[in-house]
């Protein structure tokens, strides 16, 4: 019996990823279509465990990435769970970057051509997953691009790392900065992806290069306008037949040598981008920019910046530093703006809180 072994696709019990295998193609698909197919913790290691299968599977020579639905690829971390979980618990955040980094790491280790289908949005760690794929096929009607300065993180889960490689300087910063999404065309012209299929159809017709009214209107099945991925999978499945026409061990080496650029800039920052996040959740920036998420409000840009010229104010934390002191009870380490003892509940004079 050999050491690795081919298994069946359906003996794992995957419960947020469809994963399948034929034609010497794995398909691993997303499916958490109601969260816009956000990875949540456990999410993440079904991904890396169905592309380890792949991996050590002789009869797959091309893995296809994609998500459930035409709405969303994949939208990055599951942002009601990490607000939730992780800025309660902040260094379990740790823990699940070390799940992240061993999804991501699949992806460029795996030996294999990875094609990215992008049947809709993909943005935050959508987006690093895209780039971290070796080609990509996007639909018309999806744009990419980056989130994390808006919603209180930092995209260095392989934006920070990669885009510059892949779209130049400037362009990296102004997708990492602006948030700025980045539609089906452009997102081909900047190199983000490999090939663009039509996917607005209004009654019989595909429309080339179509309007985000246009977009909208199918997106909402209204007045004959619809979203259709048959081309989507027609393009991917051809590209996925060019690839399987080459020697696998030449594929897999052309592959690492490819990814040189790729794997220098990851290893020497994602350690480190792992340690940081997991601290920055202690930060007041994911508390707003996570709450906001979760609320359906705007992030008050203003009042966070606010917080480091006032008297008293922190643009680390929620209710001040951690500078107060009870003269009740002797309670130290009491949040600055604090009117009343947390642990005894007698009054801080405002003259004492003011002086801070």
């Amino acid at each position: 019996m050999r050491a690795f072994p081919s298994r069946s696709a359906s003996s794992f019990a995957f419960r947020e990823i469809v994963y399948e295998k034929s034609a010497r193609v794995a398909r691993i698909t997303i499916n958490r279509p109601g969260r816009y197919n956000a990875y949540s913790t456990s999410c993440l290691a079904e991904l890396a465990s169905a592309l380890k299968d792949a991996t050590f599977d002789d009869e797959v020579g091309v893995i296809v990435l994609t998500g459930a639905g035409d709405r969303a690829f994949c939208t990055g971390g599951d942002v009601k769970e990490y607000a939730e979980t992780y800025v309660a618990h902040p260094r379990d955040y740790w823990k699940y970057m070390d799940l992240f980094r061993a999804y991501i790491d699949a992806i460029l280790s795996t030996g294999k051509p990875v094609i990215a289908r992008i049947n809709g949005i993909a943005v935050g760690g959508g987006n690093e997953t895209v780039l971290a794929c070796d080609l990509a096929v996007m639909a018309s009607h999806a744009f990419v691009g980056q989130v994390g300065v808006r919603v209180g993180s930092v995209a260095c889960g392989g934006a920070t790392q990669w885009l510059p490689i892949v779209v130049g300087d400037k362009r990296a910063r102004e997708m990492l900065f602006t948030n700025r999404q980045i539609p089906a065309k452009l997102a081909l012209e900047w190199g983000l992806v490999n090939r663009v299929a039509p996917s607005v159809r209004r009654g019989g017709e595909l429309v080339e290069d179509p309007t985000p009214e246009q977009i909208a209107l199918a997106q909402k099945t209204e007045g004959g306008w619809s979203i259709d991925l048959g081309p989507l999978d027609e393009e991917v499945d051809r590209l996925a037949a060019e690839l399987l026409e080459s020697f696998p061990e030449c594929m897999r080496y052309t592959k690492q040598q490819v990814n040189f650029w790729k794997d220098m800039s990851w290893a020497m920052t994602v350690r480190h981008a792992q340690d940081w996040l997991a601290l920055h959740y202690t930060d007041y920036e994911p508390f707003e920019g996570m709450n906001a998420f979760r609320g359906k409000r705007a992030v008050d840009f203003p009042a966070v910046r606010r917080r480091a010229v006032e008297q008293g104010g922190s643009p680390e934390t929620p209710w001040g530093a951690h500078v107060g002191r009870c003269e009740a009870c002797g309670a130290t380490g009491l949040p600055a703006t604090f009117l009343h003892c947390g642990v005894c509940g007698a009054a801080i004079s405002r003259e004492a809180v003011a002086a801070r």
